[in-house]
């Protein structure tokens, strides 16, 4: 709770359902805590953290989410079945994140060997709250398959995982077992040889021009600007407003600013840290709007050939 937005929301993704239940139910049970209870906790933490320890707990979770980022997520899941040929496909993990009654939902008309197989590939905590909402006579079938039950085959898990794959995007459509957009788009053209930008984007927008302007907002991100050398920044920064400036680096981390510092006198990185420091917390709309704001000018510098973003073969000014 005493983290900003951002890095908290980074924790919880990288925890499982059952920790985020008891994390954000203990959350939601905090009342007003004082100064000394924070400090306390804060030095347990940093006790905690200096012990060199890497733990395996949750290790599968951490790489498969480094992959994502890496490689985005299909490519992330075919690089895990290789590198972890046991893992679950992709429908049943997302099933984990499910609340029994909904999972029992999509199941209740199924086969009571195809039930039983579901629950020994969750977690027993939530297959045993899935069998109790389960009929009664639904029950006794269930269990007793589970008792039979040995070694489930490739393709049973397959089938299993077709069938999920399918009464999940019925329910819930298909967002969550979704590929592709703007971001992956403008990925490919970022990294492509070429002028893609200047010839594939006028194509796009001629058929659908909302579609195209949501591609090209991904091909200029602000953390592209990190990259900049210190003429090209200072060029940037010459037609940045101060206050702009100052909300766009709110939100960064003291590593992400160096580069802007480093374009700026020390005198003026200094004045523009005691004004971060003394402008107090920003709601996060107000900083990405700031950031767009300065991505809008480097967009048009890059265009005017002033500065140049991105590098390698995918290069684009």
């Amino acid at each position: 709770m005493l983290l900003g937005d951002e890095e908290a929301s980074g924790l919880l993704s990288r925890l499982s359902p059952a920790e985020l239940e008891k994390l954000g139910g203990a959350m939601m049970a905090l009342g007003e805590i004082e100064t000394p209870h924070m400090a306390e906790a804060l030095a347990d933490f940093a006790g905690e953290a200096a012990r060199e320890i890497l733990p395996m707990r949750g290790r599968t979770d951490r790489v498969r989410t480094l992959l994502d980022r890496a490689l985005g997520p299909a490519r992330a899941e075919s690089m895990l079945q290789r590198i972890e040929p046991d893992a679950p496909p992709r429908s049943l993990e997302l099933a984990k994140w499910l609340a029994p009654g909904v999972l029992v939902r999509l199941i209740l008309d199924e086969h009571p060997q195809v039930i039983a197989a579901l629950l020994l590939l969750i977690d027993p905590e939530p297959a045993a709250e899935v069998l109790a909402m389960l009929p009664l006579e639904l029950q006794t079938l269930v269990v007793e398959r589970v008792a039979r039950s040995g070694t489930i085959s490739v393709t049973a898990i397959t089938t299993i995982d077709t069938l999920l794959t399918q009464r999940i995007s019925a329910t819930f459509g298909t967002a969550a077992l979704m590929l592709g957009g703007p971001r992956d788009a403008a990925n490919l053209i970022n990294l492509a040889a070429g002028e893609l930008r200047n010839t594939v984007l006028p194509a796009i927008a001629e058929r659908d021009a909302p579609l195209a302007e949501k591609i090209e907002e991904e091909l200029f991100t602000f953390e592209m600007l990190f990259e900049l050398d210190p003429m090209g920044m200072g060029r940037l920064l010459r037609d940045v407003d101060n206050e702009k400036l100052v909300d766009a680096l709110k939100g960064l981390k003291e590593a992400d600013r160096a580069p802007f510092f480093a374009a700026m006198s020390s005198r003026a990185a200094d004045g523009v840290r005691d004004e971060i420091e003394l402008r107090g917390r920003l709601a996060k709309s107000e900083v990405i709007a700031a950031q767009k704001a300065i991505v809008e000018i480097a967009r048009g510098l890059a265009d005017a050939g002033e500065i140049v973003i991105g590098s390698g073969s995918g290069e684009f000014v």
